[in-house]
Formats: structure tokens, sequence, C-alpha cells
């Protein structure tokens, strides 16, 4: 029995203890720098908007942390620009049975409307976009969401008028916030608190330079709920 155990010892043979697997210099990646892909920058991006929607940011600082978002390069980097929002820390929000302004759709085009010595209008059954600029020099724009199709919850209208006039009308029933000033001019939004908390948000910025700005709710124009109307829209072309 001796010798066989001095055989086992000499050939190398017998119990031998689990070698841990090599790994790259035995250093763990930290999850912070993972690098950050498209998607995780958009869920940022969506907890901003939210926190613009609710007035826990205003449009300035909105602004200066999408531009750290896009900006970042690693997940740690994105973590700390929402790390003050509730949002943050809760998880994703389920999406309601049913909207008054009509499904979601992803964020399209920038829509401009310029007035230079004229006029320029939108108004009536059109699908609004999250962001519109409207610009008028010596002329008149006029932005009428009464009517109109929200496709998001939060609009944003950056409004400029140099010796000209932007006047934005909303439903009653929606959330109205601004935020700009006039030089030698006016610059005036009546903010809207919605009693809904899924209705849409319209945001309007800019200024007035010897001119005005004015958004205001258009007494008696109620959003219309169009969630019905497309869903038999839908079963018919089905």
């Amino acid at each position: 029995m001796d010798l066989e155990k001095h055989d086992a010892a000499a050939s190398g043979r017998g119990p031998q203890k689990p070698v841990a697997p090599a790994g790259p210099a035995g250093i763990a990646d930290p999850a912070g720098a993972i690098r950050a892909s498209d998607a995780d920058r958009d869920r940022i991006a969506d907890i901003l908007r939210e926190a613009l929607a609710e007035g826990r940011l205003d449009a300035e600082e909105h602004s200066d942390r999408i531009d750290a978002v896009y900006r970042a390069k690693t997940v740690g980097e994105l973590e700390p620009i929402v790390r003050d929002l509730p949002s943050a820390t809760r998880p994703p929000r389920p999406a309601p049975a049913s909207y008054a302004y009509g499904p979601e759709v992803p964020d399209g085009p920038t829509e401009s409307l310029v007035a230079i010595f004229s006029s320029s209008t939108r108004k009536g059954r059109w699908r609004v976009g999250a962001r519109t600029n409207a610009f008028a020099l010596f002329g008149n724009v006029e932005i009428d969401l009464t009517e109109a199709m929200f496709g998001q919850r939060l609009t944003v209208i950056n409004a400029t008028s140099i010796f000209g006039n932007v006047e934005v009308r909303v439903p009653e029933n929606i959330s109205l916030r601004g935020s700009g000033s006039g030089v030698f001019g006016n610059f005036e939004v009546v903010t809207l608190e919605a009693a809904d908390p899924e209705a849409p948000v319209v945001v309007v910025n800019g200024y007035s330079v010897f001119g005005n700005v004015e958004a205001k709710p258009k007494r008696g124009k109620l959003i219309t709920d169009l969630h019905d109307l497309m869903r038999k829209h839908l079963r018919k072309h089905l």
C-alpha cells in the first residue's frame, strides 16, 4: 500500500486542487465602464423629457443634460445625469390603457414656421411633432393646437418674434408651460395644469424683441378623445 502511494506521488498522479479560470490580468470590468448603447441614451433622454414635462427641470437644464447624454460614452457617465430625478429609481410606468391624444409615435423631424413680412398659420386637424420652431420678423405666426392630434405627451415650441407676433392657442384640458423674455416686447404664457396626469404637455420657450409671443388656452376648446375613433378605424381595415 505504501509502495502504491509512493508511486502515485512520484508520477504526479492523485487528487488535484481545482484551478481557477484565468481572466484578463485578473481584473473585472466594472458595470459603469460598459459602453453606452443607443437604447441606454434613449432611456435617460426619456427620463429627462418626463422631468421637463413635470416641471422638475427648466428648459435650459433639460437642454444641458440632453447634450451630456449624447456626449456620454459609458453607462457610468449616464447615470449621474438623472441621479436627482425620481424616474431614475422607480420602475418604468406601464402604458395607460388609452390616450386622449392618440397612440405614441416616434419623434419626427422638427417643424418650422417662418413669417418674414408675411404670415404663417398652422391649424385644423394635424399631427403635432415633438418640436416646432416659430420665427416672425415683421410678420405673424399662428399655431392653433385646439384640433391637433398629439403623437407624444411632451411638445416643445420655440418661438422668436422680432417686430412680429407669435400666437399659440391650446385646448383648455392640457398642461401649458413656458419660459422666455421680452426686450421692449411681450412674452406671455398662461400656465395650465391638466387634471389628467396623462394629458399632453405643451412647453413654449423663446423671446420677443419689439414684438409679441403669447400662448394661452382657447375658451371652450377641449382636446378630442381619438382613441375610440382610431380603434374603430383599425377594425374597419383589418
